[in-house]
């Protein structure tokens, strides 16, 4: 059975790719509906798959001694993802029937869409590194189609070809990493990997730990490759609630989450962890503080959030760490959404040229409150509880000075969240623009989302049951929903941290209306624009792939002999490298 719905779920996705695409653009309704049935069943199907959670493969299809076993693993790791990936995908699927209502070429948008939420369930679920590769390469490959799907605005472009080369430095990051582990151990399988890590000699785990970090930070947009993320806004705003909030950006912290017991031993490794993760968490959060741009000031808040994933996970809390992506992933796709109801009825993202938007908006603006509660972390909201779950976990197991670092990025986290709240929504109106409510299937994505961001933390017990059980490797302890309120209620830091957080919002209420609109000083608008200095590091990369393409370029002839050529040599290229690794 777990077989089945394995297939199931990323069969359906794909499927529906391909029948919407041959449904063609002059049926515009017929793929708005295709789409939404497609994914819906994807997300059911992944839902059931909670019922089958295993540590053994449900499918194991041998594919030759060069590439070894595919296997697919429904740990509960893999498939809370799954149910992310496929959920929180057919919500912006039905967002997009009163988004995307006119816009031409919509079969090239569902295609794209589909078939990235079957590429990141496979991603996840695969128990096979070069698989999981596989997927990983087809989920960056779909990001970049969907955030450049505007191909007639230079912007759009940009921002699509500048994130498909940062996240392939990851790609050569996973894809040495799992050869490496390959000609050490014989085997593309995970559970090998996590099984004998302890026996490869110190340099070779090392690589592989290091390599896999690479490949994390790249895909999560964390430091030094935090700049990616906000240039890639440029995407219709269902997207970017789909794969740069609740999805893709998750692959690198699940990458860290499953690999962190064979890592944790690694000199170095866990501490390289939470320095990315804090770096990440504050840069970011201060460079929301002056944001204009409603989508970007979300992007870097997507950025920051990651970074306390990224934080736990250094700090040994894996739980918490993957708590916190499930309450992420529901309220910033909400927040995400909402932003985009707001953008396509006034017909801009500046910031300053909103204002009392909330009362032309009443139903978008209550859920924009909810799900920036939620990021705030106040009670009783999703966010509230797995932030204070990560805090607690980095005081018990980080620096103290780390711990307080984090705490500070919760005060700016919520200063930056509540000006932009304030500056959309409340306020005076200061352009006039003509604002009017979500259509129908925008208010239901929003209000179930909304509902999630209430009551997902709830599940906790039950998440950290499946976690426990089939995650045999990383020494898990099942938690109840009950402990886990009482621990957090009695926990005197969590009441420090709320204080913290109140202290934040009285600031803003003093001092931060009145400047809200003003500029940022000179210095503080520059780290902002040049994204801390690392905006013209990964400008060079860019550059250089695009250096190295140009010079390429005469080998694409575009004669299907000649292209036919250069795949079968890169093809021949890989398994040369597989031959040279041991096989």
């Amino acid at each position: 059975m777990a077989g089945i719905l394995t297939l199931l779920v990323i069969g359906l996705s794909w499927l529906g790719a391909i029948v919407v695409w041959l449904v063609g653009d002059q049926r515009p309704k017929a793929q708005h509906w295709l789409a939404f049935g497609f994914s819906a069943l994807a997300g059911i199907t992944s839902l059931l798959l909670l019922t089958v959670i295993d540590s053994r493969p449900a499918l194991d299809l041998w594919f030759g001694s060069a590439f070894g076993s595919l296997t697919f693993i429904p740990n509960g790791l893999a498939v809370s993802l799954t149910v992310i990936a496929t959920v929180i995908g057919s919500l912006a699927v039905l967002f997009s029937m009163d988004y995307m209502r006119g816009e031409a070429q919509l079969g090239r948008y569902y295609f794209l869409v589909l078939f990235f939420i079957g590429a990141m369930a496979g991603l996840v679920l695969s128990g096979n590194l070069l698989f999981t590769f596989f997927f990983w390469e087809i989920t960056a490959l779909c990001s970049y189609g969907l955030i450049s799907f505007h191909n007639d605005d230079p912007k759009a472009v940009k921002g699509g070809i500048k994130a498909l080369i940062i996240t392939q430095v990851g790609g050569v990051g996973l894809l040495a990493g799992a050869l490496l582990a390959y000609a050490n151990l014989g085997s593309f399988q995970i559970a090998d990997l996590l099984a004998k890590a302890n026996t490869l000699p110190v340099v070779v785990l090392s690589f592989i730990a290091f390599s896999f970090l690479i490949a994390a930070a790249a895909k999560s947009a964390q430091f030094p490759f935090h700049t990616w993320l906000p240039d890639a806004m440029e995407a219709p705003t269902p997207i970017s609630a789909l794969i740069h909030a609740a999805t893709m950006v998750n692959a690198g912290i699940y990458l860290l989450a499953r690999f962190q017991p064979a890592f944790a031993s690694v000199p170095n490794w866990s501490a390289a962890v939470i320095a990315v993760g804090v770096t990440s968490a504050l840069i970011t959060a201060f460079m929301a503080l002056t944001a204009t741009d409603l989508k970007r000031a979300l992007a870097y808040s997507t950025v920051s959030q990651l970074g306390y994933m990224v934080y736990a996970i250094g700090a040994g809390g894996v739980l918490a760490s993957h708590f916190h992506l499930q309450s992420h992933a529901v309220f910033k796709a909400l927040l995400f959404l909402t932003a985009g109801a707001v953008i396509h009825s006034v017909g801009t993202r500046d910031m300053r040229r909103m204002g009392a938007l909330g009362r032309q908006m009443p139903f978008v603006r209550n859920a924009f409150v909810i799900g920036a509660l939620a990021l705030i972390g106040l009670p009783i909201f999703n966010g509230f509880w797995s932030k204070e779950l990560i805090l607690e976990v980095g005081f018990e197991h980080s620096p103290l000075w780390v711990y307080a670092l984090m705490l500070f990025g919760a005060a700016l986290t919520a200063f930056y969240t509540f000006r932009m709240t304030w500056l959309v929504f409340f306020g005076t109106e200061r352009d006039s623009l003509h604002a009017h409510d979500a259509g129908s299937a925008m208010k239901v994505s929003l209000a179930l989302l909304a509902i999630g961001t209430f009551v997902t933390w709830l599940s906790f017990g039950g998440f950290s049951r499946l976690l426990t059980a089939s995650l045999s490797f990383h020494g898990l302890h099942e938690e109840s929903t009950l402990h886990m309120m009482e621990t957090l209620l009695s926990a005197p830091l969590t009441w420090f941290a709320l204080l913290i957080v109140a202290a934040s919002l009285t600031l803003f209420f003093v001092l931060g209306r009145k400047s809200a609109l003003a500029d940022a000083p000179a210095w503080w608008k520059t780290l902002t624009e040049t994204s801390f200095g690392f905006e013209s590091l990964n400008h060079s990369v860019v550059r250089g792939v695009n250096f190295i393409a140009e010079k390429l370029r005469f080998t694409q002839s575009g004669e299907l002999n000649w292209n036919i050529l250069g795949i079968m040599g890169g093809l021949l290229a890989v398994l040369l490298v597989l031959w040279w690794s041991g096989v």
